[in-house]
């Protein structure tokens, strides 16, 4: 009796070892590794993260856990399944080599690779690396910003070997044993219970938790482990967040409240006013989208940050002083694809960006076709390739008849090192010259959309004037002030011109900068604040306005200065003449939406409120998410009416009013 039991713990013991422990040994070394990158994510992201307490240490090792696991079982499960196949033919060396080499290069690079990109690209965009981006990689200098951003950071590669040569020295380190079932009878029946036990465990890894009711992890549920939302991404990793984003056609609508009832708190549906506040009428109307001009770059916004100094935007300060300007703007988006859609036709980009979509390809009556039907012609300018970041592509669905480009400034203008930018296109100087050449032959009214490009990354500055731009506080800063000189320079031609007194001037920021220089900006209230002002050369509007407002109502106003009094569809509110709607400003900044009101800022997913702090709360260190105010409650109640009437006009492809 004796012997027997002996035998049979010797068997179970020879099971666990060659077939379970060693393969479980070698997946348990990429926790490691993971977290190795965890580490390092964390201290080169500290500004925007945030200090982590001792007490919050326990949950985000949990949550960290939780989502590593998925990643691991995403990346390993084909090894997985052939690690554990009921087939004597694993005992093979060619076998064994095949599986090793699997192990090796899935794991390098969705593992190792793919994770220390993201320490660096979270810094640049304030977003892991999900689909989308691999989506932009055939369209766009995604690729090139990854590996220029490595380059910048090459001591990540001598991480990335050490991890490599970590995870090959374990796996040679426990060696594979074959199985000692000789008969096969026990084996096959054996072998492939075990198969069909870790299957269903990985299964149940992979879903995040063995709850039959429990959907999949996806990438908000991070926001369950961490008690801001900036600390979500130092607990996602990869390859889950690319692989749990790879659908992007996948919408799911919310239902939030019944039809007549999201009609009385929120619609997209504008029918102007007879009377208006303002109304200029046909004037020409200019818009400038300025990349990366987060409010921290000037003295006017920002009087506290620039004691001693001017700023980095003079002019446009100037400027700002005899305009209608917004103190409490933001934008919809943390990138440039999202912002097009925002300001010309007023459609916001949440989860997924709006231009990414399929649904996108619906019927569009945005600003430029609105007034391409009221006798304007419609321009687009960026200094770029064509189509780079789908630019022209959208313009073109918004309604714009005519895109200039890189190529056209090369077909007309001297080409060298002062004018031409190696990484995107034309500086800011010539093209905006490029741009009054144009608009000097364009009939009256017209519509004119322009995007720089001198303040995106690498933020390089022509040789002519590298020398004379202040220093940064942070690297895109030069780039700024040599964008504003440019301004300067463009305004001190065009105001000779018989057009210029009858326009309206639009100068808006595409996003927040990911170069952040201010504590305020590194959390995301602060990072969605940008420049938001509009100039008339007759000053026949002036002032401050300090209610907060968005990159979606520029469509709106706009109308709303020109007398527009058709009916039409906008995500966002005239501020001159649509008192009645709740003034907000929305996006959607790590794994969560943010409503930012005049009196409380919200952060909420989709179990709930995660987070609030009132206005005057900069630096977000009062969490009142438990005292539920009234206001607290008002955001939340319009922006989930935002979120659904979003949802369901994007999933049905309706941007008009029928």
């Amino acid at each position: 009796m004796q012997y027997e039991i002996s035998s049979k713990t010797k068997f179970i013991k020879n099971i666990l070892q060659n077939d379970i422990s060693v393969m479980l040994l070698r997946l348990a070394a990429l926790y490691l590794v993971i977290g190795i990158t965890q580490i390092i994510f964390y201290f080169y992201n500290k500004d925007i993260i945030g200090v982590i307490s001792i007490s919050e240490i326990t949950t985000l090792f949990r949550g960290s856990f939780i989502f590593n696991t998925i990643s691991i079982i995403y990346a390993n499960g084909l090894f997985i399944v052939l690690s554990l196949l009921p087939l004597r033919a694993r005992s093979k060396p060619i076998y064994q080599k095949i599986l090793f080499w699997l192990y090796l290069i899935i794991n390098t690079f969705s593992i190792i690779v793919l994770n220390l990109m993201d320490v660096v690209y979270f810094h640049y965009a304030q977003k892991r690396i999900t689909a989308e981006e691999f989506h932009f990689t055939q369209n766009d200098n995604t690729l090139p910003i990854f590996l220029d951003y490595l380059w910048a950071n090459s001591w990540l590669i001598f991480v990335g070997i050490f991890c490599i040569a970590f995870i090959v020295f374990i796996y040679k380190k426990i060696p594979y044993y074959p199985s000692k079932i000789k008969k096969s009878h026990l084996y096959y029946p054996v072998h492939a219970f075990l198969f069909c036990v870790f299957i269903l465990v990985s299964l149940g890894g992979a879903r995040g938790g063995f709850n039959p009711k429990l959907r999949p992890y996806n990438l908000c549920n991070a926001a369950w482990y961490t008690q801001t939302p900036q600390q979500a991404h130092l607990i996602l990793s990869n390859p889950f967040c690319l692989l749990r984003t790879i659908e992007l056609e996948s919408l799911q609508n919310p239902n939030y409240f019944d039809k007549k009832e999201l009609s009385t708190i929120y619609s997209p549906y504008h029918h102007p006013k007879s009377t208006l506040t303002y109304e200029l009428g046909k004037r020409n109307i200019i818009i400038f989208i300025l990349e990366s001009f987060s409010k921290e770059h000037s003295k006017f916004y920002c009087p506290e940050l620039y004691r001693n100094s001017e700023g980095y935007t003079p002019f446009l300060d100037s400027l700002m002083q005899k305009s209608y300007t917004f103190t409490n703007a933001f934008s919809n988006g943390m990138k440039s694809i999202e912002a097009l859609p925002s300001i010309l036709t007023s459609i916001p980009s949440y989860q997924k960006p709006f231009v990414m979509m399929p649904q996108s390809l619906g019927k569009l009556e945005g600003l430029p076709y609105i007034l391409s039907q009221e006798g304007y012609s419609t321009s687009f300018f960026c200094g770029t390739e064509r189509n780079s970041m789908f630019f022209e592509a959208y313009a073109s669905m918004a309604g714009v008849e005519t895109f200039f480009s890189k190529e056209d400034y090369e077909k007309e203008y001297p080409i060298n090192v002062n004018t031409i930018e190696p990484f995107w296109g034309v500086y800011d100087m010539p093209f905006y010259q490029f741009m009054a050449d144009k608009i000097e032959k364009m009939k009256q009214p017209f519509c004119v959309s322009i995007f720089n490009l001198t303040s995106h990354h690498p933020y390089t500055l022509p040789p002519d004037y590298a020398d004379k731009m202040p220093k940064g506080h942070s690297l895109v800063q030069p780039c700024v002030a040599y964008t504003d000189v440019s301004l300067r320079k463009l305004f001190e031609r065009i105001q000779k011109e018989p057009w210029y007194n009858n326009s309206i001037f639009i100068f808006i920021a595409d996003h927040g900068s990911p170069e952040m220089y201010a504590p305020q900006t590194r959390l995301p209230k602060g990072r969605s604040a940008i420049f938001y002002f509009i100039y008339t050369p007759d000053n026949v509007i002036q002032g401050t306005d300090t209610h907060v407002t968005q990159q979606l109502d520029v469509m709106p106003t706009l109308l709303g200065l020109i007398g527009y009094n058709k009916p039409y569809f906008a995500f966002g509110r005239d501020v001159f003449n649509e008192k009645e709607r709740f003034p907000m400003a929305t996006n959607y900044i790590n794994e969560v939406y943010q409503c930012i009101t005049d009196s409380i800022t919200i952060y909420m997913n989709e179990n709930g409120i995660v987070s609030a702090f009132t206005a005057d709360d900069l630096f977000q260190k009062n969490n009142i998410v438990t005292e539920n105010r009234e206001s607290q409650q008002n955001a939340k109640k319009h922006l989930k009416a935002l979120i659904q009437s979003y949802y369901n006009h994007v999933s049905a492809k309706n941007y008009v009013v029928k």
